[in-house]
């Protein structure tokens, strides 16, 4: 499970996410991987009661305008992003904390976000690493071109 190191660096970094997906109250969010839990309960805490989780979600697939997630290791992060794609819709936003200690998976990250139709918007250094923020765009018309 990925712990969030200090009380500092987990506000930084929840912080980060909703400014750089531009999340709103009024908009579902779907949260993925070991660290969702605890991003899901911050969220709340916070006002946001229109996040969910992958195996909490009772929403349509394609319903959600955000997607959050954190995870260890990039083959955990890529499983996490194919797990949450499907939940996002055609132009969603999705922001992903890569810790520290796995910067070398960035590159594996960015290839799966262009994979699954996201561009990279910015990327932020936090104390606990890297937080990359990527928008879904023109995803339909990908779908009726293929």
């Amino acid at each position: 499970m990925v712990q969030l190191h200090s009380v500092s660096d987990r506000t930084q970094v929840l912080e980060t996410m909703i400014g750089l997906t531009r999340l709103s109250y009024l908009q579902r969010a779907i949260i993925a991987g070991h660290g969702g839990t605890e991003l899901y309960h911050r969220l709340r805490r916070r006002g946001f009661m229109r996040v969910t989780t992958i195996s909490t979600s009772r929403s349509p697939r394609r319903q959600h305008a955000v997607g959050l997630i954190a995870d260890r290791g990039s083959i955990a992060l890529d499983k996490a992003l194919t797990d949450i794609s499907p939940f996002l819709s055609a132009s969603a936003t999705i922001a992903v904390l890569i810790e520290a200690d796995e910067s070398s998976s960035g590159l594996d990250i960015r290839a799966k976000l262009q994979q699954l139709g996201f561009q990279i918007e910015a990327g932020v250094r936090c104390q606990q690493g890297l937080v990359l923020s990527a928008c879904r765009q023109g995803l339909s018309r990908m779908e009726r071109a293929a």
